[in-house]
C-alpha cells in the first residue's frame, strides 16, 4: 500500500538525445493531453547530454528538464522516472513517432490497477515509413515471441517504445541496464516479478527528425535477444541441457548392450562415444543453469521464485557431495572392473571395441561425479550468508544501475 504523497498523478518523461527538431512538438502533444484530459501532470525530459539546444527548447516551453550525464537510454530513463514526483510515469521517444496527445487508454488501466501498460503499435497502426520491414515482420516478431514463451509475458510488441507504469513498482524491481535493453528488461522483470501488466492499441508515425535513429537492426537486435536467453537460463542452458542429457545417457546405455543396427546403418562404440559426450555436456549446461540463477538471484539480477527457493534451501553442500562420490565411484568401481579383467587376460590384448564399450561408462561415471561434487562446493559459496543475514537475493529491489555506456533509443522493431 502506497503511503507516499505525490505532487501530481501522472509525469510523462521523454529521453532526449538532441532531438531539437521534434521535442517541442512532443512536449506541446504531451501538454496539450494534460490539459484537455484533466489529468493533473508534468512533462519531464532526460536529458542525455544534448548539444542542439534541447534543453532550451524544453525549458522555454515550461517542461522540466533533467541532466542525466551517464550516456545510455536507460541511464537516461531512469534519471527521469526517479526525479519524476508522481504516482504514474508514461515514457515515450521524442522524435514525434509516438502520439503524446491520446494516452487516455494507458492511464485508464494504470488507474485500474496495472503496474505496467505497454503499448501495440501492431493493433493501434504503423503508418507508412514507420518501421522497416525487417522490423515489422521479422525483428519484432520474432523478440516478441521469445519473449511470450521465455517469460509468459502478455504482450504483443515487446519494443514499443510508449509504456506506462506505477513509478514505485517499477523502481522496486531493480533494473540495472543503461543501454537499449532497458526496454526488454522493464517487460522481463516485470514478468519474473509478478507485476500486473496490460497492453493497449498505440499508433507509430514516421519520426520527424532528418537523420537517421541511433538503432542499428542487427546488432540491436542480437542486443534484445541476448538479454532474453541471459535472463532466462532455463532456456538457454536447462531445457537444452536436459534434453542432451537425456538422450545421450539413453544412447549410452542402449549400446553398451551391443551394437544396434538400424535399416542399413549400424552404431558401436563409436557412436556411444560421441553420445556420452553429448550427456557430459547436456550434465554441465544443467547445473550451470543452477549456478546461473543462484548468482543472479544473490546479486539481484533475477527473482527467486518460491518453489525454485524451497529446492535450494533444501540443497546442502554435503548432500551434493555425497550425490558426486556416489556418481564418481561407479565410475572407478566400474574402471577397477575392467583391470581385472585386463589382468585375467594376461594384461595382453583384448577386444578393442568390448573394451571401449566399457571403458566409456566408467570415464563417464568419473567425469560426472567430479562435476557434481565441483558443482556442490560452488553452489556452497554462493550460498555463503552475507552480513545481513541473507544468503541470496530475496528480490532484486533497491539496487542500482550499473554504468554501461551505450546511447540507442527504445527499439523500433
Amino acid at each position: 500500500m502506497e503511503q507516499r504523497t505525490y505532487a501530481s498523478e501522472l509525469t510523462i518523461v521523454m529521453p532526449c538525445l538532441n532531438e531539437a527538431e521534434t521535442l517541442g512538438t512532443c512536449i506541446r502533444k504531451a501538454q496539450g493531453y494534460l490539459a484537455a484530459s484533466g489529468v493533473s501532470g508534468a512533462v519531464l525530459i532526460a536529458d542525455n547530454g544534448s548539444t542542439d539546444g534541447s534543453q532550451a527548447i524544453a525549458r522555454e516551453l515550461g517542461a522540466q528538464v533533467v541532466d542525466v550525464p551517464d550516456k545510455g537510454y536507460g541511464n537516461a530513463l531512469m534519471g527521469g522516472i526517479r526525479a519524476a514526483n508522481s504516482r504514474y510515469v508514461i515514457m515515450g521517444d521524442a522524435d514525434d513517432s509516438y502520439d503524446f496527445s491520446d494516452l487516455d487508454a494507458f492511464v485508464d488501466e494504470l488507474r485500474r490497477g496495472a503496474d505496467l501498460v505497454m503499448g501495440n503499435r501492431f493493433r493501434g497502426g504503423i503508418a507508412p515509413g514507420a518501421m522497416p520491414a525487417l522490423h515489422r515482420y521479422f525483428g519484432n516478431p520474432l523478440l516478441s515471441g521469445v519473449g511470450r514463451q521465455f517469460f509468459k509475458a502478455p504482450v504483443g510488441d515487446f519494443h514499443c517504445g510508449l509504456r506506462g507504469f506505477r513509478r514505485e513498482a517499477i523502481l522496486g524491481i531493480g533494473l540495472h541496464t543503461s543501454g537499449m535493453e532497458f526496454a526488454s528488461e522493464i517487460v522481463v522483470k516485470s514478468c519474473l516479478s509478478g507485476l500486473r501488466i496490460a497492453e493497449v492499441p498505440t499508433t507509430l508515425a514516421k519520426d520527424g527528425r532528418n537523420r537517421p535513429p541511433h538503432l542499428n537492426s542487427w546488432r540491436d537486435g542480437w542486443r534484445h535477444l541476448r538479454f532474453l536467453l541471459i535472463y532466462s537460463p532455463r532456456w538457454l542452458f536447462l531445457y537444452p541441457g536436459l534434453a542432451a542429457l537425456a538422450s545421450g545417457l539413453a544412447a549410452t546405455l542402449v549400446l553398451l548392450i551391443g551394437p544396434v543396427d538400424i535399416g542399413v546403418i549400424g552404431f558401436d562404440v563409436g557412436t556411444m562415444l560421441y553420445a556420452a559426450g553429448i550427456a557430459v555436456l547436456g550434465y554441465q549446461a544443467v547445473l550451470f543453469s543452477v549456478l546461473v540463477k543462484l548468482f543472479g538471484a544473490r546479486a539481484g539480477l533475477l527473482p527467486m521464485s518460491p518453489r525454485y527457493r524451497q529446492l535450494i534451501e533444501r540443497f546442502s553442500v554435503e548432500r551434493g557431495l555425497v550425490f558426486g562420490l556416489a556418481i564418481f565411484l561407479a565410475g572407478v568401481l566400474a574402471a577397477l572392473g575392467q583391470l581385472l579383467r585386463w589382468g585375467d587376460a594376461g594384461f595382453g590384448a583384448m577386444d578393442t571395441a568390448q573394451t571401449i564399450r566399457t571403458a566409456i561408462p566408467a570415464v563417464l561415471g568419473l567425469v560426472l561425479g567430479f562435476q557434481t561434487i565441483m558443482f556442490s562446493m560452488f553452489a556452497g559459496v554462493l550460498n555463503i550468508p552475507t552480513s545481513d543475514g541473507t544468503r541470496f537475493a530475496r528480490s532484486s529491489r533497491d539496487t542500482e544501475p550499473a554504468a554501461e555506456p551505450h546511447t540507442e533509443r527504445s527499439m523500433r522493431s
